[in-house]
């Protein structure tokens, strides 16, 4: 009975793994739209901003990171290319939290690295297990994986 009800709710958990993955990716989707946007609707003032922080070449910065935002956004919409694109974001939210959130410590209300700490564990997520089979990343590349492996 014991090992009945495991392997049930094993079966079950292992079922929902993908539609959590697909949920995770979209929510954290959300959470980078509208800062990409906001970069974008106002580059001039994010240059100002990364200059201010004595970030290096703050154009190119700027420029770079509102980039990797909005094509994060649409990578892990889709589940495409999502363990490549986790990676510069980890970084752009690791170089936030050391310019922008470290100073106010934990608490996201005194605005401080939380939220980009969760954020960079949500994408180590991706980066190590992949989109889910709710990806295109599963259909173009980690099914064909699968059959190609079923032939030998």
């Amino acid at each position: 009975m014991q090992n009945t009800l495991r392997l049930t709710s094993t079966n079950i958990l292992n079922r929902a793994q993908s539609p959590v993955l697909l949920f995770a990716r979209l929510t954290l989707a959300y959470g980078f739209y509208e800062p990409a946007m906001n970069k974008w609707s106002d580059i001039q003032s994010v240059v100002a901003w990364f200059g201010s922080m004595d970030i290096p070449f703050p154009l190119f910065h700027a420029y770079i990171v509102a980039s990797f935002e909005l094509v994060g956004v649409v990578c892990l919409i889709l589940g495409l290319f999502t363990r490549l694109i986790s990676i510069p974001l980890m970084f752009i939210m690791l170089v936030a939290i050391f310019t922008v959130h470290i100073s106010h410590g934990f608490s996201t209300g005194n605005n401080g690295f939380e939220i980009p700490l969760y954020y960079i564990l949500f994408l180590a997520i991706f980066a190590s297990f992949g989109a889910g089979k709710l990806s295109l990343d599963y259909l173009f590349f980690d099914n064909q994986a699968l059959s190609t492996r079923k032939e030998k």
